[in-house]
């Protein structure tokens, strides 16, 4: 029951080339900073990645991006990424937008073992008829687009169907964890790390505090240990390393 590994270079050293990962954080809030980065010194390619977005230029996911280790990105939102935009019209890069509730549900759906489900969000719109742009070519134009989807009606509205998605890894980061991989995070790093390690075949929590099983009241668990397989502790300056996205100050 103890899935506390040693470091967290030995936590990701068996993700190989062509491993699909779901990675938590929104923005640069509750990246899992430490994995990513052994993930990078690790030297894994060909990477497939599902996250809310892909980190900025220089942090986060954008470090494997910058390296060009990430060939896919099924994601919601890439605007602080200009490296990020580059790669995608340049044809170097496939990308697959997704409504960020639904990708959320698809993450959720597939930790719970639900291979689709039918939601009224993206119906009118390219999501659902196809054509997005996956992949463009060196010319400019469109080397692969979405295809279609499946439409049905329910109650009088339509509604598209959408994929559950699970990965190989995922790799999320916790305010609180224990030997038995049960996590508590902290405030808005709450967002898609719950739900990326429910994804994610074998999931790598980093955590910036380790407890002992008890510790943690079960009232304050947010995500059980069943769905955690290694747990990396993370020093007290990896701890304390958090960027901010967009510093916003007043005048005094």
């Amino acid at each position: 029951m103890d899935k506390v590994v040693g470091s967290a270079e030995e936590a990701v050293a068996d993700i190989g080339d062509g491993a699909s990962l779901a990675v938590g954080g929104f923005g640069l809030s509750g990246v899992p900073d430490t994995l990513i980065q052994a993930l990078y010194r690790q030297g894994a390619g060909e990477l497939s990645v599902v996250s809310n977005n892909c980190g900025v230029d220089g942090g986060g996911l954008g470090i494997l991006l910058a390296a060009g280790r990430i060939v896919r990105v099924t994601g919601s939102y890439v605007g602080e990424n200009k490296e990020f935009a580059r790669r995608y019209l340049a044809g170097d890069l496939e990308v697959r937008l997704v409504p960020q509730g639904t990708l959320a549900e698809r993450l959720r759906a597939g930790g719970c073992g639900i291979p689709a489900f039918f939601t009224p969000a993206g119906v009118g719109s390219q999501v659902a008829e196809g054509g997005l742009p996956w992949r463009y070519a060196a010319d400019g134009g469109v080397a692969v687009a979405a295809p279609a989807k499946e439409i049905r009606r329910f109650d009088g509205r339509d509604h598209v169907l959408e994929r559950g998605i699970t990965t190989d890894f995922a790799l999320v980061r916790a305010a609180r964890g224990d030997r038995h991989g049960n996590l508590v995070f902290s405030k808005s790093a709450r967002n898609f790390n719950p739900l990326a390690a429910m994804a994610g075949r074998i999931t790598i929590a980093e955590v910036e505090e380790l407890v002992e099983p008890g510790d943690l009241d079960p009232d304050t668990v947010h995500l059980p240990g069943v769905f955690v397989q290694r747990v990396v502790a993370l020093t007290a300056e990896q701890a304390a390393d958090k960027r901010v996205e967009k510093r916003t100050v007043r005048t005094a």
